[in-house]
């Protein structure tokens, strides 16, 4: 990708070449959210720790690679966002930065929406033109899976009910559906699509308990897993 010829230039050239930006796009899980828990209003809140998400990590990464070069991190994550929001904040939340790549990631609050595909897909497809359009690469990052079971920890009501929703979200099939409308719509908008899930789908073939990788035991990835996604946005970087 052309992002890494930029930092490339960056790093060797530090009074010539302009800093490299690179924008997030997301959800929770790029904002950077992990445990949950009920406030005194009984309304669901979770722990926010940016430092620790995949964006920052992917600086971090890139920091390591190219030492001299600025890079600039913009997350735009919302916890609790899917597509279509993603799609009507993009020119408040994005486009001002100028970015030289968008990481976009959305999917499982859309797979929880009731929304049909096409209202995800519609989204994502104009999410991508609008960061052609400002003359950025993109790449479309498909995360985690969600809870499969009910996890042991959980001891409120609410929360196990919460968790058997999500759950079955993913047993019966629906956050696989978006997956898939996901993958088929950025490779028609010749996006480089970041599967961060299947690795999920491969671990969960192989007995791993993947609702314990959770750090909330609904959907958000424990923060060591967020290296594992860093690591990939970053192997897609150099494709």
């Amino acid at each position: 990708m052309k992002i890494i010829d930029k930092l490339k230039a960056k790093n060797t050239d530090l009074f010539g070449a302009k800093a490299v930006t690179i924008a997030f796009l997301g959800d929770s899980v790029t904002q950077g959210c992990y445990e949950c828990y009920f406030d005194e209003n009984g309304v669901i809140q979770t722990v926010f720790d940016s430092k620790s998400a995949y964006p920052t990590r992917v600086k971090e990464i890139l920091n390591t690679l190219y030492p001299s070069a600025q890079i600039n991190i913009v997350n735009a994550g919302i916890s609790g966002d899917n597509a279509a929001n993603g799609n009507v904040r993009f020119e408040r939340d994005v486009a001002p930065y100028n970015p030289d790549l968008v990481v976009v990631a959305f999917g499982l609050n859309d797979s929880c929406s009731g929304n049909d595909l096409k209202v995800y897909t519609d989204a994502l497809e104009s999410i991508f033109a609008k960061t052609k359009a400002i003359g950025a690469e993109c790449i479309f990052l498909f995360q985690n899976m969600m809870a499969t079971k009910v996890s042991c920890h959980l001891k409120e009501d609410r929360e196990k009910e919460l968790a058997k929703n999500l759950a079955e979200v993913q047993n019966g099939g629906t956050l696989d559906k978006y997956y898939s409308a996901a993958k088929e719509t950025a490779l028609k908008c010749g996006v480089r699509f970041c599967d961060i899930y299947s690795a999920w789908k491969k671990m969960a073939g192989g007995g791993v308990d993947v609702t314990d990788m959770l750090a909330n035991y609904y959907n958000h990835p424990k923060r060591e897993f967020h290296y594992y996604t860093a690591l990939k946005v970053v192997e897609k970087m150099f494709e």
